[in-house]
């Protein structure tokens, strides 16, 4: 039987609530010859049984014990027979041309390991659509993705499959930060295509992100200490402007979470340490922005503020 062009991998864990919609706009692709590989992660909801009514010989689903979506993706590779292949969180979407448009992209640049595409962000079940800032870096770009993660998320890019045998794949010490940590590495070894399209719907779910951020605090950093640690000197100048990117990455997280002064005041905190690392950010709209948002959310807050205090009185 003749292996299809492209694997796709997506892991789920408790994903009933939108498997069906990310496997439709995958099965809705331009481009038809591929496999879906669904790593089952240990869900304890109706995940399964929802993929096995699914009709399309080809899409297998194969089951774990929980292992986190690191393990899931490695273990999806594993099982992956195409030349090329395609990651896609179970509560994600493309654009029916996203791997079609990609294929042609590498292809067409055959020195070329990886094709990425621009992201809409979705809030609210998909309500709300905000597409995300263009950027236009292809080719070498293992100095633009030292300073700032631009493929944002894991359901981007497609990979040709020799590239990840030669760098390994997502390392499971990172779990919410080892996608950047996997693109960093196939950036040190190979050039990146791209697609200058919108392409890919990136759910944003707040599920007490804010409780969350600590800990993805120290993994990033972690991980920034490991790429920083394997960069060549010439790339060390970065160090202090990638920090800042990181400091910004969680000013927005704070901006976009919080519920509370406390939150905002994150916030600040955040803000702050990446101005002072790297002050040039001021000039940038992306430190601009979040500076008005930083104070449109912190005068909002204050009457909130007043009247609990006022309780307290």
């Amino acid at each position: 039987m003749k292996a299809p062009k492209i694997s796709i991998v997506i892991p789920a864990y408790n994903a009933e609530s939108t498997i069906t919609e990310t496997i439709e706009s995958v099965q809705k692709q331009t481009f038809s010859d591929f496999e879906v590989i669904i790593i089952d992660d240990g869900s304890t909801d109706k995940t399964v049984e929802i993929i096995n009514k699914i009709d399309d010989e080809r899409i297998k689903v194969i089951s774990y014990e929980n292992g986190g979506v690191s393990t899931a993706r490695n273990r999806g590779i594993s099982h992956a027979n195409g030349e090329f292949i395609a990651f896609i969180d179970a509560d994600d979407l493309w654009t029916i041309d996203k791997l079609e448009l990609q294929l042609a992209a590498l292809e067409k640049y055959p020195e070329a390991g990886v094709a990425y595409s621009w992201t809409y962000f979705m809030y609210e079940q998909g309500k709300v659509i905000k597409p995300g800032h263009p950027v236009y870096f292809k080719g070498d770009v293992y100095s633009n993705l030292l300073v700032e993660n631009f493929l944002a998320h894991g359901s981007n890019p497609l990979v040709r499959r020799e590239v990840i045998d030669c760098v390994g794949g997502y390392d499971s010490n990172f779990p919410h930060c080892a996608d950047w940590d996997f693109y960093l590495r196939l950036a040190s070894y190979c050039h990146f295509a791209l697609v200058p399209k919108h392409q890919i719907y990136y759910r944003q779910s707040s599920g007490s992100m804010t409780s969350k951020i600590d800990g993805i605090e120290k993994q990033l950093l972690m991980m920034f200490e490991k790429t920083f640690k394997a960069a060549p000197p010439e790339y060390q100048y970065l160090r202090n402007r990638s920090l800042a990117w990181v400091y910004q990455y969680f000013t927005h997280q704070y901006l976009e979470y919080s519920t509370d002064l406390s939150g905002i005041n994150q916030a600040r905190k955040k803000l702050w340490k990446a101005i002072r690392l790297h002050p040039q950010i001021l000039f940038g709209v992306y430190a601009q922005s979040l500076i008005r948002w930083l104070i449109k959310r912190w005068i909002k807050m204050q009457p909130i503020f007043l009247i609990k205090q006022d309780k307290h009185c």
